[in-house]
């Protein structure tokens, strides 16, 4: 028996058409598709989730379901019907087309409220494929918008039940709503941007936290040049921490190298010295002090020999040379010592 090439079949008050030939198929009288869901639809989606990621798919999903329904609304053309009539004529339409079986479980068109139940919907069965646990998105965002459209008012929805997480079935809450599909667009880009933000935010504090180590680590190493004397030089600009930090790391070491001598040299430390590094200097000499080390100080240039006096620094406790060759000298000497 040859296949027609045409045919056609109602069933209910659905409308399907075929043209082998042109290789065409309608429903309603309109060119659609078919697709298995368990391979076809289930393919796209788990590309798309793996190309936007779950929650952007989710939002898509929400929004074709949404603009759908718009469109659906707007399926009786001019025909004078109340919104009634025409979810009536339409819910018989969703199981034909294989969409599941809906239930318009209550209806308040002066109130514009709805409660939709659907059960064994495409949507649930892609969800077990996928092995999902979370409710539906495009049936709740399909029946917001087939009502906005149906009523002329924004409305949204809220999942009551959910077929997913083994519920009898999808039960939908639907009322009047200033939320739309166009501010949760905004929303998730707001949302991502601002991760990307504190992201990026994250990667520089633990970029800066390394680099902080590592010039910690590096900067103002205690030196032994000679026994008894040890030199540690400072360099750039110290800041509350950073000062803090160095003048606990020198007094911890100190006792290991039983110095007599500390040579500090602010060769290159920054000119404009500031008072957290004044500071430090000080307690550094008068804390060594207190553990048998006597501080030489050397590399005091001009300008910084200027702010240290206007700082009111008493440097009268501490023997200073210009180079760290002399204050190497002066300790030696101090020792007895000298070098041939």
């Amino acid at each position: 028996m040859e296949t027609p090439e045409k045919d056609s079949i109602k069933v209910g008050a659905t409308s399907f058409n075929w043209d082998i030939n042109e290789g065409l198929f309608e429903y309603e009288g309109s060119d659609a598709v078919l697709f298995w869901i368990k391979t076809s639809m289930k393919t796209f989606l788990d590309t798309m989730e793996e190309v936007t990621g779950t929650e952007a798919a989710n939002l898509v999903i929400e929004t074709a379901g949404y603009r759908q329904g718009i469109i659906v609304s707007q399926y009786f053309g001019d025909e004078a019907l109340s919104p009634q009539e025409m979810l009536s004529r339409l819910i018989p339409r969703y199981a034909a087309a294989g969409w599941g079986r809906v239930s318009i479980i209550e209806f308040n068109e002066k109130e514009k409220t709805a409660v939709v139940q659907i059960k064994n919907s495409w949507e649930f069965k892609l969800n077990k494929q996928q092995e999902k646990v979370n409710h539906d998105y495009f049936f709740p965002g399909h029946f917001a918008g087939l009502l906005t459209g149906i009523l002329g008012e924004n409305i949204w929805y809220k999942v009551t039940q959910s077929q997913t997480e083994n519920d009898d079935c999808c039960e939908i809450s639907l009322f009047p709503s200033n939320k739309t599909v166009t501010e949760n667009i905004h929303e998730l880009s707001k949302t991502k941007e601002q991760r990307q933000i504190e992201l990026l935010e994250q990667k520089v504090a633990d970029r800066t936290q390394e680099l902080t180590d590592v010039i910690n680590e590096i900067s103002s190493p205690i030196i032994p040049v000679l026994d008894k004397i040890i030199v540690v030089p400072l360099l750039g600009k110290y800041e509350e921490n950073r000062s803090e930090e160095l003048t606990n790391k020198i007094l911890s070491q100190l006792p290991d190298h039983k110095a007599s001598y500390m040579v500090l040299d602010l060769t290159g430390i920054d000119e404009d010295i500031s008072e957290y590094s004044i500071d430090m200097i000080h307690k550094l000499g008068v804390s060594a002090s207190l553990l048998g080390t006597e501080t030489v100080l050397v590399g005091i240039s001009p300008k910084m020999g200027i702010k240290l006096t206007q700082s009111h620094f008493d440097l009268s406790g501490f023997n200073c040379f210009s180079t760290l060759q002399h204050g190497i000298y002066y300790a030696l000497g101090r020792e007895g010592r000298q070098i041939i």
